[in-house]
């Protein structure tokens, strides 16, 4: 367990330690949101197609950070990829490791803070989150954070939103946050491919891809 200081984490122990709580007893349900668990076909082959298309072609190491039940994690090592993937809900990752091991992938799961992972730096070729970034009172400080453990021709992959309950960052927001190291940054709309989250959606839902200098689109 990642244990930051004040000094270094973006959350507060007792905000952090809430939140593992929160989580912990969100894990049993978690996989019965479409996007979450992936169980329909549909749903999977639509991420795993996005995936495919982010990701470099070959196999790269990747950080799955607020990996949850660890379903895009499985994905992601299906296609050849070294993944690691972390979580601040000990519940989360034993689901995630379980889920692993039934589908015959060695994947290194870690009950880790986020906001403040604890790898070298220069560690992975790519770092992938989804609907965690929005969490964090400070982006901009845990986006310094990640971009610092990614090789100098990495990729950072975010999927975020801004929900109909008013919770979640605009793209614009996190592009703002971003550090300036990123040469290219795109913005992928996701909220009219209903196949990725089960249904028909009407809020904000999109995906920022940001590469370091050096690395092709």
């Amino acid at each position: 367990m990642s244990s930051a200081t004040e000094n270094t984490s973006s959350i507060d122990g007792q905000n952090r330690d809430d939140a593992r709580r929160t989580w912990d007893l969100a894990a049993a349900a978690f996989d019965q949101e479409p996007d979450h668990g992936l169980r329909s076909p549909l749903v999977r082959a639509a991420w795993t197609a996005l995936l495919s298309r982010w990701l470099p072609d070959r196999d790269v190491a990747i950080l799955d950070t607020g990996c949850g039940t660890g379903s895009l994690s499985v994905v992601m090592a299906g296609q050849g990829h070294r993944v690691t993937g972390i979580d601040l809900s000990p519940a989360m990752i034993a689901q995630a490791r379980a889920k692993a091991l039934a589908a015959g992938l060695s994947i290194d799961f870690h009950v880790m803070d986020a906001a403040d992972p604890r790898f070298s730096p220069r560690t992975f070729d790519a770092i992938v989150c989804r609907h965690l970034l929005w969490m964090f009172p400070k982006p901009a400080q845990v986006l310094a954070r990640w971009a610092a453990l990614l090789k100098p021709a990495g990729r950072l992959v975010l999927v975020e939103g801004y929900w109909n309950t008013g919770s979640g960052l605009h793209a614009a927001e996190i592009v703002a946050a971003l550090p300036a190291a990123f040469g290219a940054v795109s913005v992928e709309i996701l909220s009219n491919q209903p196949d990725l989250w089960g249904k028909d959606v009407t809020d904000e839902r999109y995906a920022i891809i940001a590469l370091n200098p050096g690395t092709a689109s």
